[in-house]
């Protein structure tokens, strides 16, 4: 059996990916496996960090302006498409795939096109609640199109291709109980634990609005525990708190750079409040941990903010724009006290996030895949 993965641009398309090339390879031994991403992506360091093998093939995507610079950029991107077309089909060739799986990226486009009208049994699966140009545009050849969410049926032509099997997430997120992951980081008083973090992308906004709420939890005499990742704000952030003469320490909060245990501080956790990427929603959704999330507006499609609303109309989450708090402190704090004050209202959302999860995300993928295989 050989499979082929095509995936990149972001973690959230490689991780799933991953996860599932090693279960194939887990449950069906001398299993091949090979990797298609573009040319300089992340998935090219990633990939090769799990063990497999990657190729590459030359795409970019389009900009959505008419600059004279968006323009130039699309029209190399339409050279692209030719030149990428042809490497899609000599990996084809090579490698003799007997499935095609994308998850996501531009890479995807190419390889799984000239896989499906070569016949090869093809799927993609989209972790976004609605879908980006690559998974609309591909949706139309391949065989199966896997969703994380009911609600994202609708967005596709062909309803009858697409399977909801949730979104797979690693099983580090299932190993701790709450009280196991507390105690593992020396919580020993009943406060609740907030957990916050906004990634990169735009992340400035967010972590100077954080230092005023962290501020305003220290004079509040520390109702509960924060942990916040900071990322490469984390020395300015440190510098401001420390300039308004605050002991974190002694307040309970944690300033970290990076958050390497996710698993376990998500766990320990009461409360998350974040961005709603399809990774993070798919983390926050399988351990049914309640958040408010704060969409970044810097992304294609707004696509951040349709993640959010899908979990926000059900009751699963709390959907705060950035454009409402941004230089408000006053309304995260408010929004975020209710919570942590209210674990009526967390627990409510709790259950609405078990409602919406599909638990053995992988378990469906793989036995979607397998189907697949055996028609």
């Amino acid at each position: 059996m050989k499979i082929l993965f095509t995936c990149g641009g972001t973690a959230g398309h490689v991780n799933p990916a991953v996860a599932l090339a090693q279960m194939f390879q887990a449950r069906n031994p001398g299993c091949q496996v090979l990797f298609v991403g573009a040319d300089g992506g992340m998935e090219t360091r990633l990939v090769p960090k799990e063990g497999y093998e990657i190729e590459t093939v030359t795409i970019t995507n389009f900009q959505r302006s008419l600059t004279p610079a968006a323009i130039g950029h699309n029209v190399k991107t339409l050279l692209n498409m030719n030149r990428s077309a042809k490497q899609a089909a000599a990996i084809l060739d090579r490698f003799g795939p007997d499935l095609v799986v994308g998850t996501g990226g531009y890479a995807s486009f190419p390889v799984v096109k000239a896989a499906a009208q070569r016949g090869i049994p093809t799927a993609v699966h989209e972790s976004n609640a609605v879908p980006g140009l690559t998974t609309k545009a591909l949706s139309k050849v391949v065989d199966r199109v896997m969703v994380g969410f009911e609600e994202s049926r609708s967005h596709y032509d062909c309803p009858e291709k697409v399977v909801v099997t949730g979104t797979p997430v690693r099983e580090d997120f299932f190993r701790y109980t709450r009280k196991e992951a507390r105690a593992k980081l020396g919580l020993t008083d009943e406060r609740p634990l907030l957990l916050s973090f906004f990634g990169s992308l735009g992340a400035t906004v967010m972590n100077d609005l954080t230092v005023k709420l962290i501020a305003e939890e220290c004079r509040m005499g520390a109702p509960f525990r924060h942990i916040h990742g900071a990322g490469r704000d984390y020395k300015s952030m440190r510098n401001a708190l420390e300039g308004e003469g605050l002991s974190l320490e002694r307040c309970g909060i944690e300033l970290r750079e990076y958050i390497y245990d996710m698993p376990l501080v998500m766990a320990a956790a009461d409360l998350v409040l974040c961005r709603a990427g399809a990774s993070t929603i798919a983390e926050l959704t399988a351990i049914a941990k309640p958040a408010v999330l704060v969409p970044s507006p810097n992304v294609v499609a707004d696509h951040q903010t349709k993640n959010a609303q899908v979990l926000a109309q059900r009751g699963a989450a709390a959907l705060l724009p950035e454009a409402e708090c941004a230089g408000k402190p006053d309304v995260l704090l408010r929004t975020v006290s209710e919570l942590m004050n209210g674990p009526a209202k967390r627990e409510a959302m709790g259950r609405a996030l078990r409602e919406v999860s599909v638990p053995d995300a992988a378990e469906q993928i793989y036995r979607t895949l397998e189907d697949l295989l055996h028609c």
